[in-house]
């Protein structure tokens, strides 16, 4: 049986899908990669061990598909955007991938703000730097660790490292060759930009850039041992995986609102024009002449899976017990709050926000009668207030008639239902639980021929997704506690910025 084989690594798991040519998800395999914290604000992992444990993740779903590795027509890889990789002239790690949940280059950030670099590079490159951007991390390590500044070989992605190690072939696609050095109109590396961040000497160490649906090289001896892939098997170039979960739910071209509720709060928009905001990036659509037009913020669900982490261990081990996971344990507190009133409002900004990387989490409106569904219930209004707040910026411009909703959120009817009604838009959820990887799949298949082009999606879509419609009462509900939502936001900058100085000032006290 014809196979392909999709890699998606995200900030916390990484994951080995297989497909057949029908779109129908045969298995998955994940395998958890470590996340180094050495300091405040600093979110790294080891280059090695997350291909180790990639390959193992391969291994594993070859094994529990019963694929023959002759079955597998071709690879590509999807994974997480921005943050930093590099390799030295040898095409070694140097030193640990940086994720981009790293906020260490607040303070370049902030520089740029005052010296109008941010608002230079919004016309060059079609948008304002961010903490975790590959320009922002350079000139911060070019600062703070010039001897590993100066043994920069290559500069690459998440997913261009996992490239390389199935290939040895190094290089990018378009969608990520344009997180920081694209020029916004000829969608090509600029130096003009590298010289706008002070980066000009590492003009050579940019790579390649090739289509997501371009076959860069075949699976190398040393990776089919790890893998069991065959040694010889296409590797497409594959893209960035904000891009892949659009293309995977069908939301890669004009009119449709992407959303990605993960880790990040993802929302995005393709246009066949560079339309540029501070609101949003305007970066490269995986073909020419089209842009994909994307307002993040790491301030999604990653909230709510803090909150069962760090609240609901016990709860956790006492669902599983009985053989019904968390959710199912908690749905109803959840249900039933949502339907009360309630004063509680909740800031999802536990690593970032729509504002910056000034803002924390913070619950607001609290009462001694409130209980953990209303805490909870708040929590998830909140990520479904910081997506609104990102896609009402985008739809002012890119109008947009439907939506559609991916990551592990959107299996919750609740939620799913939440977003629906806090957007006022239709929304709908398809059936393929792996939606970046099912992008990557799709630029494996077209890059050999299997499918006519990286868009031609073989699924009925119609027929394996649900519309959850926006209900008329609940809207004008979402609508009232959204405008309180923001207007806390616009009045706490200075709060943020008194918080932020505590955390400075070292521990809470002295011992002789």
């Amino acid at each position: 049986m014809s196979r392909i084989l999709a890699i998606d690594s995200g900030l916390t798991v990484t994951k080995a899908v297989i497909f057949d040519t029908n779109g129908l998800q045969l298995g998955v395999a994940r395998r958890n990669v470590r996340q180094l914290m050495p300091g405040p604000r600093r979110v790294e992992r080891d280059m090695m061990d997350l291909w180790r444990q990639t390959a193992s993740a391969i291994r594993d779903v070859m094994e529990a598909t019963a694929t023959d590795a002759s079955d597998v027509l071709a690879v590509a890889a999807t994974a997480h955007g921005d943050g930093l990789y590099l390799l030295d002239n040898e095409a070694q790690p140097l030193g640990n991938g940086i994720l981009s949940l790293d906020s260490r280059a607040t303070e370049i950030i902030n520089d740029w703000h005052i010296s109008g670099v941010d608002r230079q590079s919004l016309t060059m490159t079609g948008q304002m730097p961010h903490v975790s951007a590959p320009s922002a991390l350079l000139v911060w390590m070019q600062k703070e660790e010039p001897d590993r500044f100066a043994k920069i070989g290559h500069v690459i992605a998440c997913k261009d490292w996992l490239r390389f190690c199935l290939t040895n072939t190094l290089g990018t696609d378009r969608t990520e060759a344009s997180t920081s050095f694209t020029d916004v109109h000829s969608q090509n590396y600029s130096d003009d930009a590298l010289a706008l961040f002070g980066l000009s000497a590492l003009a050579q160490a940019l790579p390649e850039v090739s289509h997501s649906a371009e076959i860069i090289g075949t699976v190398s001896n040393e990776s089919s041992r790890l893998t069991g892939l065959k040694p010889g098997t296409p590797v497409a170039a594959g893209l960035h995986d904000v891009t892949a979960s659009a293309l995977g739910i069908g939301a890669h071209e004009p009119g449709i609102v992407g959303i990605v509720a993960g880790t990040y709060s993802i929302n995005e928009c393709v246009s066949t024009a560079p339309l540029t905001d501070d609101k949003w990036f305007c970066r490269n659509a995986i073909d020419p002449a089209y842009w994909n037009n994307m307002a993040i913020s790491p301030a999604s669900t990653t909230n709510y899976d803090w909150f069962l982490d760090t609240f609901c261990a016990a709860d956790r081990k006492l669902a599983e017990a009985r053989g019904e996971t968390i959710h199912a344990a908690l749905a109803p507190e959840i249900d039933a709050a949502l339907e009360r009133a309630s004063s509680a409002v909740y800031h999802p900004y536990l690593f970032g926000s729509p504002f910056g990387a000034a803002p924390s989490a913070s619950f607001f409106g609290l009462r001694g009668w409130h209980n953990r569904g209303d805490v909870l219930a708040a929590l998830l209004e909140g990520i479904a207030f910081n997506h609104r707040q990102h896609i009402d910026a985008l739809r002012g411009t890119f109008p947009a008639t439907q939506a559609r909703l991916t990551g592990g959120a959107s299996r919750n009817v609740t939620v799913a239902q939440l977003f629906a009604d806090v957007l006022a838009i239709p929304m709908t959820v398809t059936d393929t639980d792996e939606a970046a990887a099912w992008g990557a799949a799709l630029c494996a298949g077209a890059a050999v021929g299997v499918f006519e082009r990286f868009d031609a999606d073989p699924r009925d879509l119609a027929a394996t997704s649900k519309t959850y419609h926006p209900r008329p009462e609940r809207v004008a509900h979402y609508a009232e506690r959204y405008a309180a939502y923001l207007n806390l936001a616009e009045t706490l900058p200075d709060a943020w910025q008194q918080l932020n100085a505590l955390e400075a000032l070292g521990g809470r006290g002295s011992h002789d």
